[in-house]
């Protein structure tokens, strides 16, 4: 007979509405999943609460019933857990209370699922491994160290810890690309604006002048006309070169190296990304080390943590060298990527058998590095984005201004 999977069950369980009272006589209300209100009552039974009304919980008018499971919400998942593991409640109910806890239905559903999968016979690092969307090979073996060594909950704060500091480096970095990016795709709409709707009722105006236009008006003028006329042209070669640049970046490893690599060499930006990548490889070998994962199963992990594939191809030689023997050290001060100063920290990690710590130690220095580049770049950029703004669209204004200007001189 085959086996019945959980997580198939769980995962059309529903939101019930609770109310009832406890051995005290306390009224209590809530919120639990379950298949059915039988199933709902009967758990609410076995936690020593006498049901009273139960009806399912109303799903949003607008929209899904619940917001995509984000990377913070797993981090929040591995805190609770492990608080509730070192409070010495037991790995199912602390299931229970945390997805009861959760807020977002479909984190709920995701932790009945995982429930449901443990409460089968699966180990913890077995129901996981069937969400790898949510909990990556990373978390996985972090989580399967944990249970082999006993120390599960040590394992999940140092897991959240972990998610927390990563999580927080991307927003940075997302942050610092984001404002440039965003003021830019401003100015190319209003500049479109200008183009297709503004010059064109000035060039009717300009008609009865009867005088030739000023060269930067002119070149407004044509452009303008060249924009009414072939629209398409710009915005369709626009919308394929940024299909093209998506389909070949996922596909081509070539083309994601030569694009990592350059913009490791971009001005403030690229060392942003530099110090970025150095701070998730010390954080990720720290929290991996730590857990007692050995240090060349832990660098396969760690190349795919980096987030630039220079980094991640280098950690990837490094792991090759370490498994044959070399210092992690020498193979990091072979690589060329490394500041000294981190090269020395992992060499007195190494040697005084503290490698976690010193790791640890370059991860808080370079992730706040990576905090005060970003703020120095957003005071840098304002003043420069505003002054390439006024020198563009200030610009096409003088030059459709000119004409009147000078209409003394014609009349």
């Amino acid at each position: 007979m085959a086996k019945t999977k959980p997580s198939k069950a769980a995962i059309v369980n529903d939101l019930y509405l609770w109310e009832g009272t406890d051995k005290k006589g306390t009224k209590m209300k809530g919120e639990k999943s379950g298949p059915n209100p039988a199933m709902v009552k009967a758990e609410l039974r076995r936690m020593g609460i006498t049901p009273g009304k139960i009806k399912k919980k109303p799903k949003p008018l607008f929209g899904s019933a619940g917001k995509p499971i984000k990377p913070m919400d797993i981090a929040l998942f591995s805190r609770q857990m492990a608080t509730m593991m070192s409070a010495g409640v037991p790995l199912v109910q602390s299931f229970e209370m945390v997805g009861d806890g959760h807020e977002n239905p479909n984190m709920q559903k995701l932790i009945m699922a995982i429930k449901s999968e443990v409460e089968g016979g699966s180990s913890f690092v077995e129901a996981l491994r069937q969400h790898p969307l949510f909990f990556d090979d990373l978390y996985c073996n972090l989580i399967h160290a944990g249970e082999q060594a006993g120390i599960l909950e040590k394992i999940m704060n140092e897991i959240a810890t972990y998610k927390e500091k990563t999580e927080a480096i991307k927003a940075k970095v997302k942050k610092a690309l984001f404002y440039p990016t965003a003021i830019l795709i401003v100015a190319f709409i209003v500049i479109c604006i200008l183009l297709l709707y503004v010059i064109p009722q000035f060039e009717d105006l300009f008609k009865g002048f009867g005088a030739a236009l000023p060269a930067p008006t002119q070149i407004l003028v044509d452009s303008s006309r060249w924009m009414s006329d072939y629209w398409w042209i710009l915005f369709g070669s626009l919308g394929a070169g940024i299909y093209t640049f998506s389909y070949f970046k996922k596909r081509s490893r070539k083309m994601r190296h030569a694009l990592d690599r350059m913009i490791l060499k971009f001005p403030i930006i690229g060392v942003i990304m530099e110090k970025a990548a150095i701070a998730r490889f010390a954080r990720t070998l720290s929290t991996m080390f730590a857990a007692g994962v050995p240090l060349v199963e832990a660098m396969e992990s760690v190349a795919g943590a980096v987030g630039n594939i220079v980094y991640a191809e280098a950690v990837n030689k490094m792991r090759e060298d370490v498994s044959g023997g070399t210092q992690l050290q020498l193979s990091m001060r072979q690589a060329d990527l490394f500041p000294n100063m981190v090269v020395q920290m992992v060499s007195i990690g190494e040697e005084s058998g503290t490698l976690d710590k010193m790791l640890g130690k370059v991860a808080d220095f370079y992730e706040e590095e990576v905090d005060n580049l970003v703020d120095s770049l957003s005071s840098l950029l304002e003043p420069i984005i505003m002054a390439f703004l006024g020198v563009v669209i200030g610009g096409m204004v003088i030059a459709m201004y000119l004409p009147i200007f000078q209409m003394g001189n014609v009349i």
